[in-house]
């Protein structure tokens, strides 16, 4: 079989995977409340575009939101674990290969890009009254700017040391979001045609260099592996996903948080899913990408009503992320020797939950005090301190069913 024979099948058999489980994702009720949730939100984004006028600083929010966008250019490769043996000999014959992976993120990602700067439009014209047409020729040169990222990208994969990979990225970001602030503030034009042959050079460098080194097969399948995990995380919501697989971290600074479960037999189960979501990198992890994130767009969006919903949104969505932990113990037999009744198991996840969410309500109060004051604070706090007793009783339910 050639390389692209490969790279099809190959990319056959990942939308099969990806689409045996899209089927849950799309049918369970989490789509209805993002869109509702995106509906609300667009409509108190629009009434905010109104009240702006040109001296607001559009073009540096876009250019940061998008310079990250364009900088960040992970390649889908589809490769597996057993590559680096069948496919290290082959290596020279897999130019096509590499290249429809790269043709193919850039279609992804260009489709991602574009949702992220229609997004921007009505804010960058309301400041700058630009027209459609000057929107299409932008996102043309944003793309051909993507484009330049993922080949630089992609050479710099082909060293090994890690702080080329910083420097890759750092450096690419830097001036992204250089030549995005020079095209938007329709600056003097040899300011984006000096930064984008900055990055055209650092193109030329890396190409010039990577021509003497190999493919770094262990880094390139550990990344792959690392995205398919993050969309087997997704869908485990909604199903179980047997190869999903957890990365545990030992985490001893935090040890002193379990010292609050009391030393009894009838603890074993709240220090066991204490112990557990606290070393484990899917929940910890998404408790802090979630809280930050959230008090981004709660500090970013006016007024009262949007800022509720967008509390009561992101505590849903991590609410909801957390409940597998109930399944976490599940093929471990002896969890289930434990001389301990099976209600207090429950009981000890759903009560471990509802720290999280705590946790995660206060980050929430405190961004509301800081963008909206005392009162939008206090009522944002009440709002989800609500809705984390709500959803203390459809945990109840919600477990039973798994």
């Amino acid at each position: 079989m050639n390389s692209e024979g490969l790279w099809g099948t190959r990319f056959r058999s990942f939308s099969k995977e990806i689409q045996k489980y899209l089927k849950y994702i799309f049918n369970g009720h989490l789509l209805f409340v993002l869109i509702f949730a995106a509906g609300g939100l667009s409509f108190y984004y629009s009434e905010w575009v109104k009240t702006l006028d040109s001296d607001f600083p559009a073009e540096i929010i876009m250019a940061l939101v998008l310079g990250m966008v364009v900088a960040k250019s992970p390649i889908y490769t589809f490769l597996k674990d057993a590559d680096i043996v069948f496919f290290l000999p082959m290596e020279t014959r897999l130019g096509s290969y590499f290249s429809k992976s790269i043709l193919l993120t850039l279609v992804i990602q260009g489709y991602i890009l574009l949702m992220v700067f229609a997004a921007f439009m009505p804010m960058y014209a309301k400041v700058t009254g630009a027209a459609l047409a000057e929107f299409a020729w932008m996102f043309a040169v944003m793309l051909a700017l993507k484009y330049i990222n993922l080949q630089v990208h992609w050479y710099a994969l082909k060293f090994q040391e890690n702080s080329a990979h910083v420097i890759d990225g750092v450096v690419r970001l830097v001036i992204d979001i250089l030549f995005l602030y020079f095209l938007f503030s329709s600056s003097n034009p040899a300011f984006p045609i000096i930064t984008g042959l900055l990055l055209l050079l650092l193109w030329m460098y890396y190409r010039k260099i990577a021509r003497t080194k190999g493919v770094k097969w262990e880094r390139l399948i550990e990344l792959e592996g690392k995205r398919l995990m993050s969309f087997y995380r997704i869908a485990n919501l909604f199903t179980d996903v047997p190869k999903l697989r957890d990365k545990v971290s030992r985490r001893k600074w935090l040890d002193p948080l379990l010292h609050f479960i009391p030393y009894s037999q009838n603890s074993s189960y709240q220090f066991l899913y204490a112990r557990t979501m606290l070393r484990s990198n899917d929940y910890v992890g998404l408790l802090f990408r979630l809280s930050v994130i959230g008090s981004f767009v709660l500090a970013a969006l006016p007024g009262l009503w949007a800022k509720l919903l967008v509390v009561l949104l992101f505590l849903y969505i991590t609410g909801l992320q957390l409940l597998p932990a109930w399944k976490h113990h599940e093929l471990k037999i002896w969890v289930s020797l434990y001389p301990i009744k099976q209600d207090l198991r429950k009981k000890a996840v759903i009560q471990i939950i509802t720290i999280f969410l705590m946790i995660e309500n206060i980050i929430f109060f405190t961004a509301a005090l800081f963008s909206g004051g005392l009162f939008t604070g206090v009522l944002a706090f009440a709002a989800g301190l609500l809705f984390i007793l709500l959803f203390h009783a459809y945990a109840k339910n919600k477990i039973e069913k798994f």
